[in-house]
């Protein structure tokens, strides 16, 4: 079975964070397909989106769980896209619960970005022992978990289920690394795809 790489994220944010993090977010995307993952996400615009966008570009496959409860609601009320998806799940159970559906249908989650909505899906992820990739960079929540994880005395557990990094090739790569074989590679180790 394919390993399904969650992306959470911010569905907006300002526009000058935006375009450097909308292109790191593609990136992801991109080396999600290249590794043959699933992508699955929130089928929310922004940094996800983004990344939905170049991994059915790249040939991958997206999977969309939705808050919304069909199609017109889905586009309609929570103006939500629906073009780089090849299946959304229609929940109809709104943010907060779709949320857990969302990390749950994942083997691991990368974060892009974000803020309160994303640090729900981070703190589901974390609590269930998901291996979590944080894209540096990308502003956000994303440059604050270790430091909000900390305060909540769970440095420890952080250590154990985060890794980081500012290039999104070696983070999906090392995502996909510490599904498959339980530890965090050095960079130095053999990359998913071959060497480099």
């Amino acid at each position: 079975m394919k390993v399904k790489i969650g992306v959470i994220g911010s569905a907006s944010g300002p526009t000058l964070e935006m375009k450097k993090s909308s292109e790191m977010a593609r990136e992801v995307g991109k080396w999600i397909a290249k590794t043959d993952c699933i992508l699955v996400n929130g089928a929310c615009p922004g940094l996800p989106n983004e990344a939905a966008i170049a991994c059915r570009k790249e040939g991958g496959f997206v999977l969309g769980v939705s808050p919304a409860f069909s199609q017109k609601e889905h586009e309609e009320n929570y103006k939500s896209p629906d073009m780089a998806y090849d299946i959304i799940l229609f929940t109809g159970m709104g943010f907060m619960e779709r949320d857990i559906v969302n990390i749950r249908s994942a083997d691991a989650v990368i974060v892009l970005g974000g803020g309160i909505g994303t640090l729900n899906e981070f703190t589901v992820a974390f609590e269930e022992g998901k291996t979590v990739g944080v894209l540096k960079g990308t502003g956000g929540i994303s440059d604050h978990l270790e430091e909000i994880v900390k305060m909540c005395d769970r440095h420890e557990d952080f250590e154990q289920l985060v890794i980081s990094s500012e290039d999104p090739r070696r983070l999906v790569e090392d995502t996909l690394l510490r599904v498959k074989e339980g530890f965090v590679p050095s960079y130095e180790d053999e990359r998913v795809l071959g060497n480099g």
